[in-house]
């Protein structure tokens, strides 16, 4: 599937759930960024699902006898146990949506945005793991129009920006990129030492304006220093130790407008 398709009902859903590789994601995203309808679906959606997560929690507890429920029932009985468990679900699902949905649209927004915000850090991850490793085109702007990339960026955030000057701690600017973050308008910078490893520099806005320290997510090798700082949330990505990319992070903290 191109960048360039549509993205369908189906791919939604399956970004809502999670169960979209880290390219398939950041493509529905780009998406997002031009679709505000779509935006707004995810948004719903997403809050829905919280809502009914929140509203079984009180009852997720597991029992010795619930092994039975996995035991092989008579053949005769199979059809009919399914039925009813499925006859259940749906009516339970259906009472509670009864009973809290005009709750859950009142608060859409909010959870929608406690999601946004707290996802940074695995999206800081796929945009390293998309571009850190690109060869020709790892950016869309070079280092060599810096005062570009940079007017070009704070102008699509909305917001005073500048681009960190890592050379105290050996690595120099490659370029960056316009990339969507949380459905919205983001940056993302990259950088690269003398050995060829790269890290990468995630800025997307932060709707509830909530501020955080720092905090680190480790996956997959990748480690990303993260943080969110009144109107904007921060992280930084790399294949590095954590104690050089935490050196990264407070130094594009201290240079970031406060």
């Amino acid at each position: 599937m191109n960048s360039t398709d549509a993205i369908s009902e189906t791919d939604l859903h399956a970004y809502v759930d999670g169960r979209l590789g880290d390219a398939e994601r950041l493509r529905v995203e780009v998406w997002l960024a031009d679709h505000p309808e779509d935006r707004k679906r995810i948004a719903e959606w997403q809050a829905q699902a919280q809502m009914l997560r929140n509203a079984f929690a009180p009852y997720e507890i597991s029992r010795e006898s619930d092994r039975l429920m996995l035991a092989p029932a008579p053949r005769r009985w199979a059809p009919l146990l399914a039925r009813t468990a499925a006859a259940c679900l749906i009516f339970a699902a259906g009472a509670v949506a009864g009973q809290f949905l005009p709750q859950m649209r009142l608060k859409a927004p909010e959870a929608a945005s406690l999601t946004q915000t707290a996802d940074i850090s695995s999206q800081s991850k796929s945009a390293y793991l998309i571009y850190a490793s690109e060869v020709r085109h790892p950016v869309e702007v070079g280092a060599d129009q810096q005062q570009h990339l940079g007017t070009w960026l704070g102008k699509r955030l909305g917001s005073p920006f500048a681009i960190p000057d890592l050379s105290t701690i050996g690595f120099t600017l490659v370029g960056g990129r316009l990339v969507p973050v949380s459905g919205k308008p983001g940056a993302m910078l990259m950088y690269q030492n003398q050995a060829g490893q790269r890290v990468t520099v995630l800025i997307g806005h932060n709707p509830d304006n909530r501020e955080t320290s720092f905090r680190l997510a480790s996956a997959d090798g990748i480690e990303t220093f993260y943080w969110i700082d009144n109107a904007l949330g921060y992280a930084v990505s790399g294949e590095i130790s954590k104690a050089d990319l935490q050196k990264i992070a407070e130094e594009c903290y201290r240079q970031f407008p406060a």
